[in-house]
């Protein structure tokens, strides 16, 4: 992680929308049926108050963390959500611990009223969401630094401070909530290794579900970041899942490998991307691969087009 919580905290000024703690406002879901707006939580006390009385009478609760401005693929973490559990929280956190200085912190997009909004209509139960001072507050001195997939050389690579940043505040998120199960993207590919492999190593309870990514008609994956796209990029943008649905089927007919990478990275160099990377790896692991008999491959790529940086990945 490359910046102290302390200096996060300064840097997250934005105003925050006031929403009652405990609403109980019942509307009209789209569906037409009355639903009841979640619970909005902002401490941790108040938290643990509200999840207590779901304990006790025996019901499991699901958690889908996210950092807000929720569109059809959050919305889809949470119907998985409410399959594996009776009580489904999700929590909206932009957290700055795994913002380099120079990323997006402040223009990531926060949109808490049409978030809530949206989770009303999915039937979340409720809405964890503090501050950077609960989070983080003063004198916070603990990190977790992940290794193994968190130091495959993709993501940290371009992003080292990152997956510090994102084990401290999961696992963080793990022990407030203390779900039974933990629904994530499989988008963010990388990431959901690093979580499924701490949650194992410091048995911390939770089974952590990993959910295909959902995608518009022309396969970009959904990304809050998409909102950063030009119109122009916007057209461009699917020629990374083009890239990746070709490359996996060139390798499953037996092409070489490092030549299906390296003809793919220069296709999507070609359509106006700067590539990061574009790797085949073991799909657990995410160790290079040579060849298909070295494991399950899953295909990952990072690029950017203008100023928005697109990631993707997918099966072989």
């Amino acid at each position: 992680m490359s910046k102290r919580p302390a200096a996060a905290q300064r840097r997250s000024t934005r105003p925050t929308t006031k929403i009652p703690s405990k609403s109980l406002t019942r509307s009209k879901g789209q569906s037409g049926r009355a639903v009841k707006t979640p619970k909005v939580l902002r401490t941790v006390a108040a938290l643990r108050a509200a999840l207590a009385p779901y304990r006790a009478a025996g019901q499991s609760i699901a958690l889908v963390p996210t950092m807000g401005a929720l569109h059809r693929g959050h919305i889809a973490l949470v119907a998985e959500a409410k399959r594996q559990a009776k009580r489904v929280v999700v929590s909206i956190f932009v957290n700055p611990t795994q913002f380099a200085p120079t990323e997006d912190f402040g223009s990531y997009p926060r949109q808490f009223a049409a978030d809530l909004k949206a989770l009303t209509e999915a039937g979340v139960d409720a809405v964890w969401a503090p501050t950077a001072p609960v989070m983080y507050p003063e004198g916070f001195a603990t990190r977790v630094a992940p290794e193994g997939a968190a130091l495959a050389g993709l993501e940290d690579r371009f992003r080292p401070h990152f997956f510090g940043g994102v084990a401290t505040v999961v696992t963080k998120l793990f022990t407030q909530v203390r779900p039974d199960v933990a629904v994530f993207g499989q988008k963010d590919y990388q990431q959901l290794r690093v979580v499924t492999q701490m949650a194992k190593d410091l048995d911390l309870g939770v089974k952590v579900i990993g959910l295909a990514t959902v995608r518009e008609k022309d396969g970009l994956a959904l990304s809050s970041r998409n909102a950063y796209l030009s119109a122009a990029d916007r057209a461009v943008a699917p020629t990374l899942y083009r890239v990746l649905k070709a490359s996996a089927a060139r390798i499953k007919q037996g092409e070489p490998i490092a030549m299906v990478m390296e003809e793919g990275a220069a296709e999507i160099g070609h359509a106006g991307f700067a590539v990061d990377y574009l790797e085949a790896r073991h799909a657990v692991t995410l160790a290079p691969v040579e060849s298909r008999g070295d494991g399950p491959i899953r295909l990952l790529v990072a690029a950017k087009i203008g100023k928005t940086r697109l990631i993707d990945n997918l099966a072989v």
